[in-house]
Protein backbone atom coordinates (compact mmCIF):
# COMPACT_ATOMS: atom_id res chain seq x y z
CA UNK A 1 0.00 0.00 0.00
CA UNK A 2 3.16 2.18 1.21
CA UNK A 3 4.34 1.89 -1.96
CA UNK A 4 1.76 1.97 -4.68
CA UNK A 5 1.65 5.66 -2.59
CA UNK A 6 4.97 6.18 -3.15
CA UNK A 7 4.81 5.28 -6.91
CA UNK A 8 1.83 7.54 -7.36
CA UNK A 9 3.57 10.48 -5.51
CA UNK A 10 6.24 10.20 -8.09
CA UNK A 11 4.22 10.05 -11.07
CA UNK A 12 2.24 12.98 -9.94
CA UNK A 13 6.06 14.81 -9.56
CA UNK A 14 7.03 13.91 -13.05
CA UNK A 15 3.97 14.44 -14.50
CA UNK A 16 3.78 17.60 -13.37
CA UNK A 17 7.42 18.36 -14.28
CA UNK A 18 7.12 17.28 -17.62
CA UNK A 19 3.46 19.65 -18.09
CA UNK A 20 5.58 22.51 -16.59
CA UNK A 21 8.32 22.18 -19.41
CA UNK A 22 5.69 21.77 -21.62
CA UNK A 23 3.96 25.07 -20.72
CA UNK A 24 7.65 26.68 -20.94
CA UNK A 25 8.34 25.46 -24.30
CA UNK A 26 4.99 26.46 -25.57
CA UNK A 27 5.63 29.93 -23.86
CA UNK A 28 8.72 30.20 -25.64
CA UNK A 29 7.50 29.72 -28.78
CA UNK A 30 4.65 32.10 -28.23
CA UNK A 31 7.07 34.95 -27.49
CA UNK A 32 9.82 34.05 -30.47
CA UNK A 33 6.81 33.10 -32.85
CA UNK A 34 6.17 36.26 -35.44
CA UNK A 35 2.82 37.81 -35.50
CA UNK A 36 1.25 36.53 -39.14
CA UNK A 37 0.91 40.15 -40.93
CA UNK A 38 -3.34 40.15 -42.47
CA UNK A 39 -3.62 42.63 -44.85
CA UNK A 40 -7.36 41.95 -45.14
CA UNK A 41 -7.47 43.42 -41.49
CA UNK A 42 -4.92 46.13 -41.59
CA UNK A 43 -7.11 47.20 -45.49
CA UNK A 44 -10.31 47.20 -42.76
CA UNK A 45 -8.51 49.46 -40.29
CA UNK A 46 -7.23 52.28 -42.86
CA UNK A 47 -11.13 51.91 -44.27
CA UNK A 48 -12.46 53.07 -40.77
CA UNK A 49 -10.17 55.73 -40.74
CA UNK A 50 -10.59 57.33 -44.22
CA UNK A 51 -14.32 56.55 -43.53
CA UNK A 52 -13.88 58.85 -40.35
CA UNK A 53 -12.03 61.25 -42.61
CA UNK A 54 -14.50 61.72 -44.88
CA UNK A 55 -17.35 62.12 -42.73
CA UNK A 56 -15.96 65.41 -42.00
CA UNK A 57 -15.62 66.58 -45.47
CA UNK A 58 -18.04 66.50 -48.14
CA UNK A 59 -15.23 67.41 -50.74
CA UNK A 60 -14.39 64.04 -51.77
CA UNK A 61 -16.16 60.68 -53.20
CA UNK A 62 -17.26 58.85 -50.03
CA UNK A 63 -17.72 55.80 -51.99
CA UNK A 64 -14.65 54.54 -53.08
CA UNK A 65 -11.21 54.77 -52.02
CA UNK A 66 -7.91 53.64 -53.57
CA UNK A 67 -5.85 51.84 -50.80
CA UNK A 68 -2.05 50.92 -51.21
CA UNK A 69 -0.50 48.77 -48.76
CA UNK A 70 3.02 48.75 -48.95
CA UNK A 71 3.72 46.15 -46.47
CA UNK A 72 2.90 43.73 -49.73
CA UNK A 73 5.80 42.98 -51.78
CA UNK A 74 5.65 44.43 -55.30
CA UNK A 75 5.01 41.14 -57.10
CA UNK A 76 1.49 41.00 -55.72
CA UNK A 77 -1.38 42.84 -55.73
CA UNK A 78 -1.62 46.21 -53.24
CA UNK A 79 -3.23 48.19 -54.86
CA UNK A 80 -7.18 47.67 -53.93
CA UNK A 81 -10.06 49.72 -55.31
CA UNK A 82 -12.23 49.71 -52.23
CA UNK A 83 -16.23 50.04 -51.78
CA UNK A 84 -16.30 52.19 -48.76
CA UNK A 85 -20.29 51.63 -48.62
CA UNK A 86 -20.41 47.71 -48.68
CA UNK A 87 -16.56 47.70 -47.25
CA UNK A 88 -15.60 45.23 -50.22
CA UNK A 89 -12.59 45.23 -52.20
CA UNK A 90 -13.83 45.60 -56.02
CA UNK A 91 -10.72 45.05 -58.08
CA UNK A 92 -7.02 44.69 -56.90
CA UNK A 93 -3.61 45.02 -58.67
CA UNK A 94 0.50 45.93 -58.57
CA UNK A 95 1.80 48.74 -58.06
CA UNK A 96 5.31 50.20 -57.97
CA UNK A 97 6.94 52.01 -55.11
CA UNK A 98 9.99 54.79 -55.90
CA UNK A 99 13.44 53.32 -55.91
CA UNK A 100 14.68 55.18 -53.38
CA UNK A 101 12.16 53.42 -50.72
CA UNK A 102 14.58 50.25 -51.48
CA UNK A 103 16.60 49.74 -48.18
CA UNK A 104 18.36 46.59 -49.55
CA UNK A 105 17.13 44.17 -46.88
CA UNK A 106 13.79 42.40 -48.32
CA UNK A 107 10.80 43.43 -47.78
CA UNK A 108 11.73 46.54 -45.78
CA UNK A 109 11.01 49.85 -46.98
CA UNK A 110 12.04 53.45 -46.52
CA UNK A 111 9.68 56.78 -47.13
CA UNK A 112 10.44 60.51 -47.53
CA UNK A 113 8.93 63.41 -48.41
CA UNK A 114 12.04 65.16 -49.33
CA UNK A 115 12.56 66.29 -53.11
CA UNK A 116 14.66 64.32 -55.23
CA UNK A 117 14.27 61.11 -52.55
CA UNK A 118 13.14 58.88 -55.28
CA UNK A 119 11.22 57.64 -52.15
CA UNK A 120 7.32 57.30 -51.97
CA UNK A 121 5.77 58.81 -49.35
CA UNK A 122 3.02 57.49 -46.81
CA UNK A 123 -0.72 59.23 -46.05
CA UNK A 124 -3.77 60.20 -47.82
CA UNK A 125 -3.64 62.02 -51.52
CA UNK A 126 -6.17 63.82 -52.86
CA UNK A 127 -6.42 62.39 -56.62
CA UNK A 128 -6.60 65.40 -58.66
CA UNK A 129 -7.03 66.49 -62.75
CA UNK A 130 -5.57 64.76 -65.63
CA UNK A 131 -2.72 65.80 -67.54
CA UNK A 132 -0.58 64.23 -70.40
CA UNK A 133 2.53 63.73 -69.77
CA UNK A 134 5.67 61.67 -70.79
CA UNK A 135 4.26 58.23 -69.66
CA UNK A 136 1.24 59.59 -71.29
CA UNK A 137 -2.26 60.17 -69.39
CA UNK A 138 -1.47 60.71 -65.58
CA UNK A 139 -2.86 62.10 -62.21
CA UNK A 140 -2.23 65.03 -60.09
CA UNK A 141 -1.35 63.63 -56.53
CA UNK A 142 -2.37 66.35 -53.70
CA UNK A 143 -0.77 65.04 -50.47
CA UNK A 144 -2.77 65.87 -47.05
CA UNK A 145 -0.69 64.92 -44.41
CA UNK A 146 2.57 65.69 -43.16
CA UNK A 147 3.80 62.72 -44.61
CA UNK A 148 3.14 63.58 -47.92
CA UNK A 149 2.74 67.12 -47.90
CA UNK A 150 5.17 67.96 -50.75
CA UNK A 151 4.30 65.52 -53.30
CA UNK A 152 3.03 68.25 -55.96
CA UNK A 153 5.98 69.72 -55.55
CA UNK A 154 7.89 66.79 -55.94
CA UNK A 155 5.83 65.76 -59.23
CA UNK A 156 4.39 62.87 -57.89
CA UNK A 157 1.66 61.60 -59.95
CA UNK A 158 -0.63 58.72 -60.69
CA UNK A 159 0.62 56.99 -63.93
CA UNK A 160 1.17 53.80 -66.10
CA UNK A 161 3.88 52.24 -67.10
CA UNK A 162 4.50 49.53 -69.86
CA UNK A 163 6.98 47.63 -67.87
CA UNK A 164 4.83 47.28 -65.16
CA UNK A 165 3.03 43.83 -65.48
CA UNK A 166 -0.51 43.21 -65.16
CA UNK A 167 -0.25 39.23 -62.97
CA UNK A 168 0.83 38.34 -59.66
CA UNK A 169 4.38 37.29 -59.43
CA UNK A 170 7.11 35.91 -57.06
CA UNK A 171 9.67 38.47 -57.60
CA UNK A 172 9.60 42.32 -57.21
CA UNK A 173 8.24 44.37 -60.09
CA UNK A 174 10.14 47.62 -61.97
CA UNK A 175 10.41 50.90 -59.25
CA UNK A 176 9.31 54.46 -60.02
CA UNK A 177 10.73 58.35 -58.87
CA UNK A 178 8.38 57.97 -56.11
CA UNK A 179 4.97 57.87 -57.96
CA UNK A 180 2.62 55.00 -57.93
CA UNK A 181 3.14 53.43 -61.16
CA UNK A 182 0.59 50.79 -62.36
CA UNK A 183 -0.17 48.01 -65.59
CA UNK A 184 -1.59 50.26 -68.50
CA UNK A 185 -4.63 48.02 -68.62
CA UNK A 186 -5.38 48.50 -65.18
CA UNK A 187 -4.76 52.02 -64.97
CA UNK A 188 -7.91 51.98 -67.39
CA UNK A 189 -9.56 50.40 -64.85
CA UNK A 190 -8.95 52.84 -62.18
CA UNK A 191 -8.82 56.01 -64.74
CA UNK A 192 -12.87 55.18 -65.57
CA UNK A 193 -13.51 55.58 -61.71
CA UNK A 194 -11.53 58.96 -61.55
CA UNK A 195 -12.76 60.30 -64.42
CA UNK A 196 -16.16 59.40 -63.58
CA UNK A 197 -16.35 60.65 -59.92
CA UNK A 198 -17.62 63.99 -59.58
CA UNK A 199 -15.65 64.55 -56.62
CA UNK A 200 -12.04 63.75 -56.08
CA UNK A 201 -11.07 60.24 -54.94
CA UNK A 202 -8.51 59.43 -51.47
CA UNK A 203 -5.85 57.00 -52.31
CA UNK A 204 -4.06 56.18 -49.10
CA UNK A 205 -0.84 55.00 -48.98
CA UNK A 206 0.41 53.43 -45.92
CA UNK A 207 2.68 50.78 -44.21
Amino acid sequence: MKKNILIMLLIGIFGAGFACRNNKEKDLKTINAKPVYSYEEKLKSEAAVIRRFLGESSKYNSDVAFFLDMKIESGRNRFFIYNLKSNKITDKGLVAHGSGSETGVQGKLKFSNIKNSNCSSLGKYAVGGSYSGSFGKAYKLYGLDKTNSNAFERNIVFHKYADVPFDEQPYPICNSLGCPMVNEKFFGVVEKLIDNSKKKIILVMYY
